[in-house]
């Protein structure tokens, strides 16, 4: 279980970019002082670095607040055995780990940080989390998360003191960072985002020849969340199945793959 009174896993890929647009029933929220200094803000170089030494930051304090799955648990026992071989994907150096929690998520950042929740690995078949983490690293790879890192950067409370004077991104002092991964929890990505990110996840499954078809699967029982288990359902759960686009973007990713001959 995640401790009170911290912000966990920030999704600093959004929530689950997939569907939710909005924090998981767990999460308690940093919010203390969010915007009060933004009419400060002027004007940041921000650089992929600087994404992701921010990204890094805010992934190492979130890692030491949150219960993360050791080695010898099935879960990241199971993480390790069909993703590990991932590490390098698409000339991004990525890491990863599970975070035990009952919320239903995953996100991938701007530094290569992957987080998986263990309830989602708990409902999704192999194929159809590989087709998530991919959805998530295609925000990475494309600069989705350094932008969103940017924008929270700059709706933080941590503009005046930490760039507008000087305009260069400076680390972040651990009462920043609750503000700053509060700001990026926030953070949405847009329509287009959210197509060329599938486009990436899909392209993924289908080069290292996984089963396309579990993408729009796992899209499925994001939309089936909603039928399933009336006012007993977790705030996540409601949030994602509530998502408009779920089963749209699997009907998408099925004609595509019927389209290249990999689905009947």
């Amino acid at each position: 279980m995640i401790q009170k009174n911290v912000l966990p896993m920030a999704l600093l890929g959004m929530a689950l970019s997939l569907g939710a647009t909005n924090v998981s029933a767990q999460i308690k929220l940093n919010t203390k002082g969010i915007g009060a200094l933004e009419k400060g803000y002027k004007a940041v170089t921000f650089s992929d670095a600087d994404a992701e030494k921010l990204a890094a930051e805010a992934v190492t304090w979130m890692d030491a607040h949150n219960k993360v799955a050791d080695a010898k648990d099935p879960h990241t026992i199971r993480l390790n055995k069909i993703f590990s071989k991932h590490q390098n994907e698409g000339g991004l150096k990525l890491n990863y780990k599970v975070y035990l929690v009952k919320d239903i998520n995953a996100f991938a950042c701007a530094d290569g940080s992957v987080r998986v929740f263990s309830s989602l690995m708990d409902i999704m078949s192999d194929d159809e989390l590989l087709g998530i983490i991919g959805h998530e690293i295609g925000h990475v790879a494309n600069k989705d998360s350094r932008d969103a890192v940017r924008s929270a950067y700059k709706r933080a409370a941590i503009t005046e003191a930490a760039s507008s004077q000087s305009g260069v991104v400076n680390s972040l002092s651990q009462t920043q960072l609750g503000s700053f991964a509060s700001a990026l929890l926030d953070s949405k990505y847009n329509r287009k985002q959210e197509s060329e990110a599938d486009d990436y996840a899909y392209e993924f499954m289908k080069t290292h020849k996984y089963k396309v078809t579990a993408l729009a699967s796992a899209f499925q029982k994001f939309a089936d969340m909603e039928k399933g288990s009336g006012d007993n359902r977790t705030k996540t759960e409601k949030m994602l199945s509530s998502h408009p686009e779920s089963a749209t973007r699997a009907e998408k990713i099925l004609a595509k793959a019927k389209k290249d001959g990999l689905s009947k």
